[in-house]
């Protein structure tokens, strides 16, 4: 009985061979193939980001913006550059107070070299009327409130409109022009742009000087 038996041991152990070294190289296979889906799958990402997106090449893109329904008075925001731009149409009684406030900016002449050559003067603008800004604070990136209608006196005595930066206080005009004695180094940003005709602003090129 003892023969039998040890017998039936080897002859077990002899049958089990096989199956383990079948299992052992499937699961050296698999190993292999898992471990090499991971290579790829952590290439692809890295391999597409060579290759702009459809979406980064369009955020680089000019803006055509209709301004025919502006209201005096009122401000619209589009993007561009994944960037918020306000165009503002102003008021006659705007743009005269522009002149009034001046000693109490920083950079009332748009003198630092931040914007587009016909950006430096007091209006800041291709035409008197229409005010195009990037709606980002020079300070650390927010964005600032436009207050009308006599809120921004408030913020700045005898000045009734104007973008206040509610994340650290800084001030600035109806031209983005920064008021002295606040966080914000420099004016509000003028973008390159141009007027197609009456009604349409292209944002992001200027046009060319012949």
């Amino acid at each position: 009985m003892s023969n039998v038996s040890v017998d039936a041991k080897e002859s077990a152990q002899t049958d089990k061979q096989p199956q383990d070294n079948t299992r052992r190289r499937f699961l050296t296979v698999a190993t292999s193939v898992v471990g090499g889906v991971g290579v790829v799958g952590a290439a692809v990402p890295f391999v597409a980001s060579w290759n702009p997106s459809a979406k980064a090449k369009a955020a680089g893109a000019d803006v055509e913006v209709d301004i025919s329904a502006i209201e005096p008075g009122q401000l619209i925001r589009v993007m561009w550059r994944s960037k918020p731009v306000w165009i503002v149409r102003r008021t006659p009684e705007t743009l005269e107070a522009l002149s009034k406030h001046e000693d109490k900016l920083k950079d009332p002449n748009s003198e630092a070299e931040q914007q587009p050559a016909f950006a430096q003067n007091k209006y800041r603008s291709l035409k008197e009327e229409y005010l195009v800004l990037v709606g980002i604070c020079t300070h650390l990136g927010c964005s600032p409130q436009f207050l009308k209608n006599g809120a921004f006196e408030e913020i700045v005595e005898g000045v009734p409109e104007g973008f206040f930066c509610p994340c650290h206080g800084s001030k600035f005009d109806m031209a983005g022009r920064v008021f002295q004695n606040v966080p914000a180094p420099l004016n509000l940003v003028v973008p390159p742009y141009q007027f197609v005709d009456d009604n349409t602003i292209i944002i992001g090129s200027e046009a060319e000087v012949a």
